[in-house]
C-alpha cells in the first residue's frame, strides 16, 4: 500500500512539480474551488489542483490534491495524498489505505483510523533547517530554487524527446544493436563506462590545465565534442533498452524504436525526480551509455575490445 501512495505522489510531482513545489492555498495555480463530499454522499475519486477538498461522506477510491487543502472527517476507501497541501484528518475519519503528505502540513486528531502507512516529508521545514537557519549555504540550494530546478529538468526532458525523435528516424538499427548489447553484456558495459568516464574527466582536467598555455584549448574542445557525441548516443541507447525492457511484455506486437525510446524517456524522467536515487540512476545511465557507445563503436556492430578473427586466406 505504501508503494502505491508513493507512486501516486511521484506521478503528481512528475506532471505538476513546478506548481506543487510552491503551491499554497492562496497562491496555487488554477482557479480556486471547493470540492465537498457531504455527509451521506458518495464519490468515486477526487483529484484537485489548488482546491480545498472536504470529505464528510465517502470517497470510494483515492483523494489526491496538489496545493490547497484536504479535510477528512468521513471515509476514504483507498489513499489520501497531498503535495504541498494542508491536511487535516479529524477524529471521525477512516482512511482504509495510506496517508501521504509531501510538503505542506499534516494534522491528525486522536481517534482517526489509518489502515495503511502514514508518509510525511516536511520538505519546506527540512530545507529551512539545512540550508537557511545555519547560514552555511545561505539559501543557495534552498527550497525556493526547486521550481527553477524542475523547470530545467522539464526543458531537458523536452530536448531528449526531440533527440529521441531524431535518433529513431536516423539511427534505429545502431541504437537497437547497442540496446541489445546492454541486455546481453550489462556488467562489462557498465564497467567499461565507469573506466571511460574516469579517464575522460582526468583528460579533461589535464587539458584545462594546458589551456593556460593555449595549447590545451583545441584539445579540450575536441575532447568535449567527442564526449558529447558518446554521451548522446549512449543515452539514446539506454532509453531504447529501458523502453524495450518494459514493452517486451506485449508479445506478438512489434515495438518501434521511437516507442521504445519514448517509454525509456518516461521511466528515466520519473526516476530523475526522486532525490538521491534519481542522481544514482542518472549516473548509472551515463556509465552504461558510455560503455555501450565505446564497445560497439556507436552501434556499428564491431567491438573495440574484442580482437576480430582473421579473414580466411590471410
Amino acid at each position: 500500500m505504501m508503494k502505491k501512495s508513493l507512486a501516486l505522489a511521484l506521478f503528481g510531482l512528475f506532471l505538476l512539480a513546478p506548481l506543487a513545489a510552491s503551491a499554497t492555498p492562496r497562491g496555487a495555480a488554477g482557479a480556486q474551488k471547493e470540492v465537498v463530499v457531504g455527509a451521506g454522499e458518495t464519490q468515486d475519486k477526487i483529484f484537485s489542483l489548488g482546491g480545498h477538498v472536504v470529505v464528510d461522506g465517502e470517497v470510494r477510491e483515492d483523494v489526491m490534491v496538489i496545493g490547497g487543502s484536504i479535510t477528512v472527517s468521513g471515509t476514504v476507501g483507498q489513499s489520501v495524498v497531498g503535495i504541498g497541501s494542508r491536511i487535516l484528518v479529524k477524529s471521525t475519519a477512516v482512511i482504509k489505505e495510506d496517508l501521504a503528505a509531501l510538503g505542506g502540513t499534516l494534522e491528525k486528531e486522536a481517534g482517526c483510523s489509518i489502515g495503511g502507512d502514514t508518509i510525511y516529508f516536511q520538505t519546506r521545514e527540512l530545507g529551512d533547517k539545512i540550508f537557511r537557519d545555519n547560514g552555511f549555504f545561505q539559501g543557495l540550494f534552498s527550497l525556493s530554487l526547486i521550481p527553477v530546478i524542475v523547470i530545467f529538468k522539464l526543458i531537458f526532458i523536452f530536448l531528449w524527446f526531440m533527440a529521441a525523435l531524431l535518433g529513431a528516424s536516423l539511427f534505429p538499427k545502431p541504437l537497437a544493436y547497442a540496446a541489445g548489447e546492454i541486455r546481453q553484456h550489462f556488467w562489462p558495459v557498465l564497467g567499461t563506462g565507469l573506466v571511460a568516464l574516469m579517464v575522460f574527466f582526468t583528460l579533461l582536467v589535464f587539458t584545462v590545465l594546458l589551456s593556460f598555455i593555449l595549447i590545451g584549448i583545441p584539445i579540450a574542445m575536441a575532447l568535449v565534442a567527442a564526449g558529447f557525441a558518446i554521451w548522446l548516443f549512449g543515452r539514446l541507447a539506454v532509453l531504447y533498452f529501458l523502453g524495450m525492457a518494459i514493452l517486451a511484455n506485449n508479445r506478438g506486437r512489434a515495438v518501434s524504436a521511437l516507442s521504445a525510446m519514448l517509454m525509456g524517456l518516461v521511466v528515466s524522467s520519473i526516476a530523475g525526480f526522486v532525490p538521491v536515487l534519481g542522481f544514482l540512476f542518472t549516473l548509472a545511465m551515463n556509465a552504461v551509455g558510455w560503455g555501450v557507445a565505446l564497445r560497439t563503436k556507436f552501434g556499428s556492430r564491431e567491438n573495440w575490445f574484442v580482437k576480430s578473427a582473421p579473414k580466411p586466406g590471410c
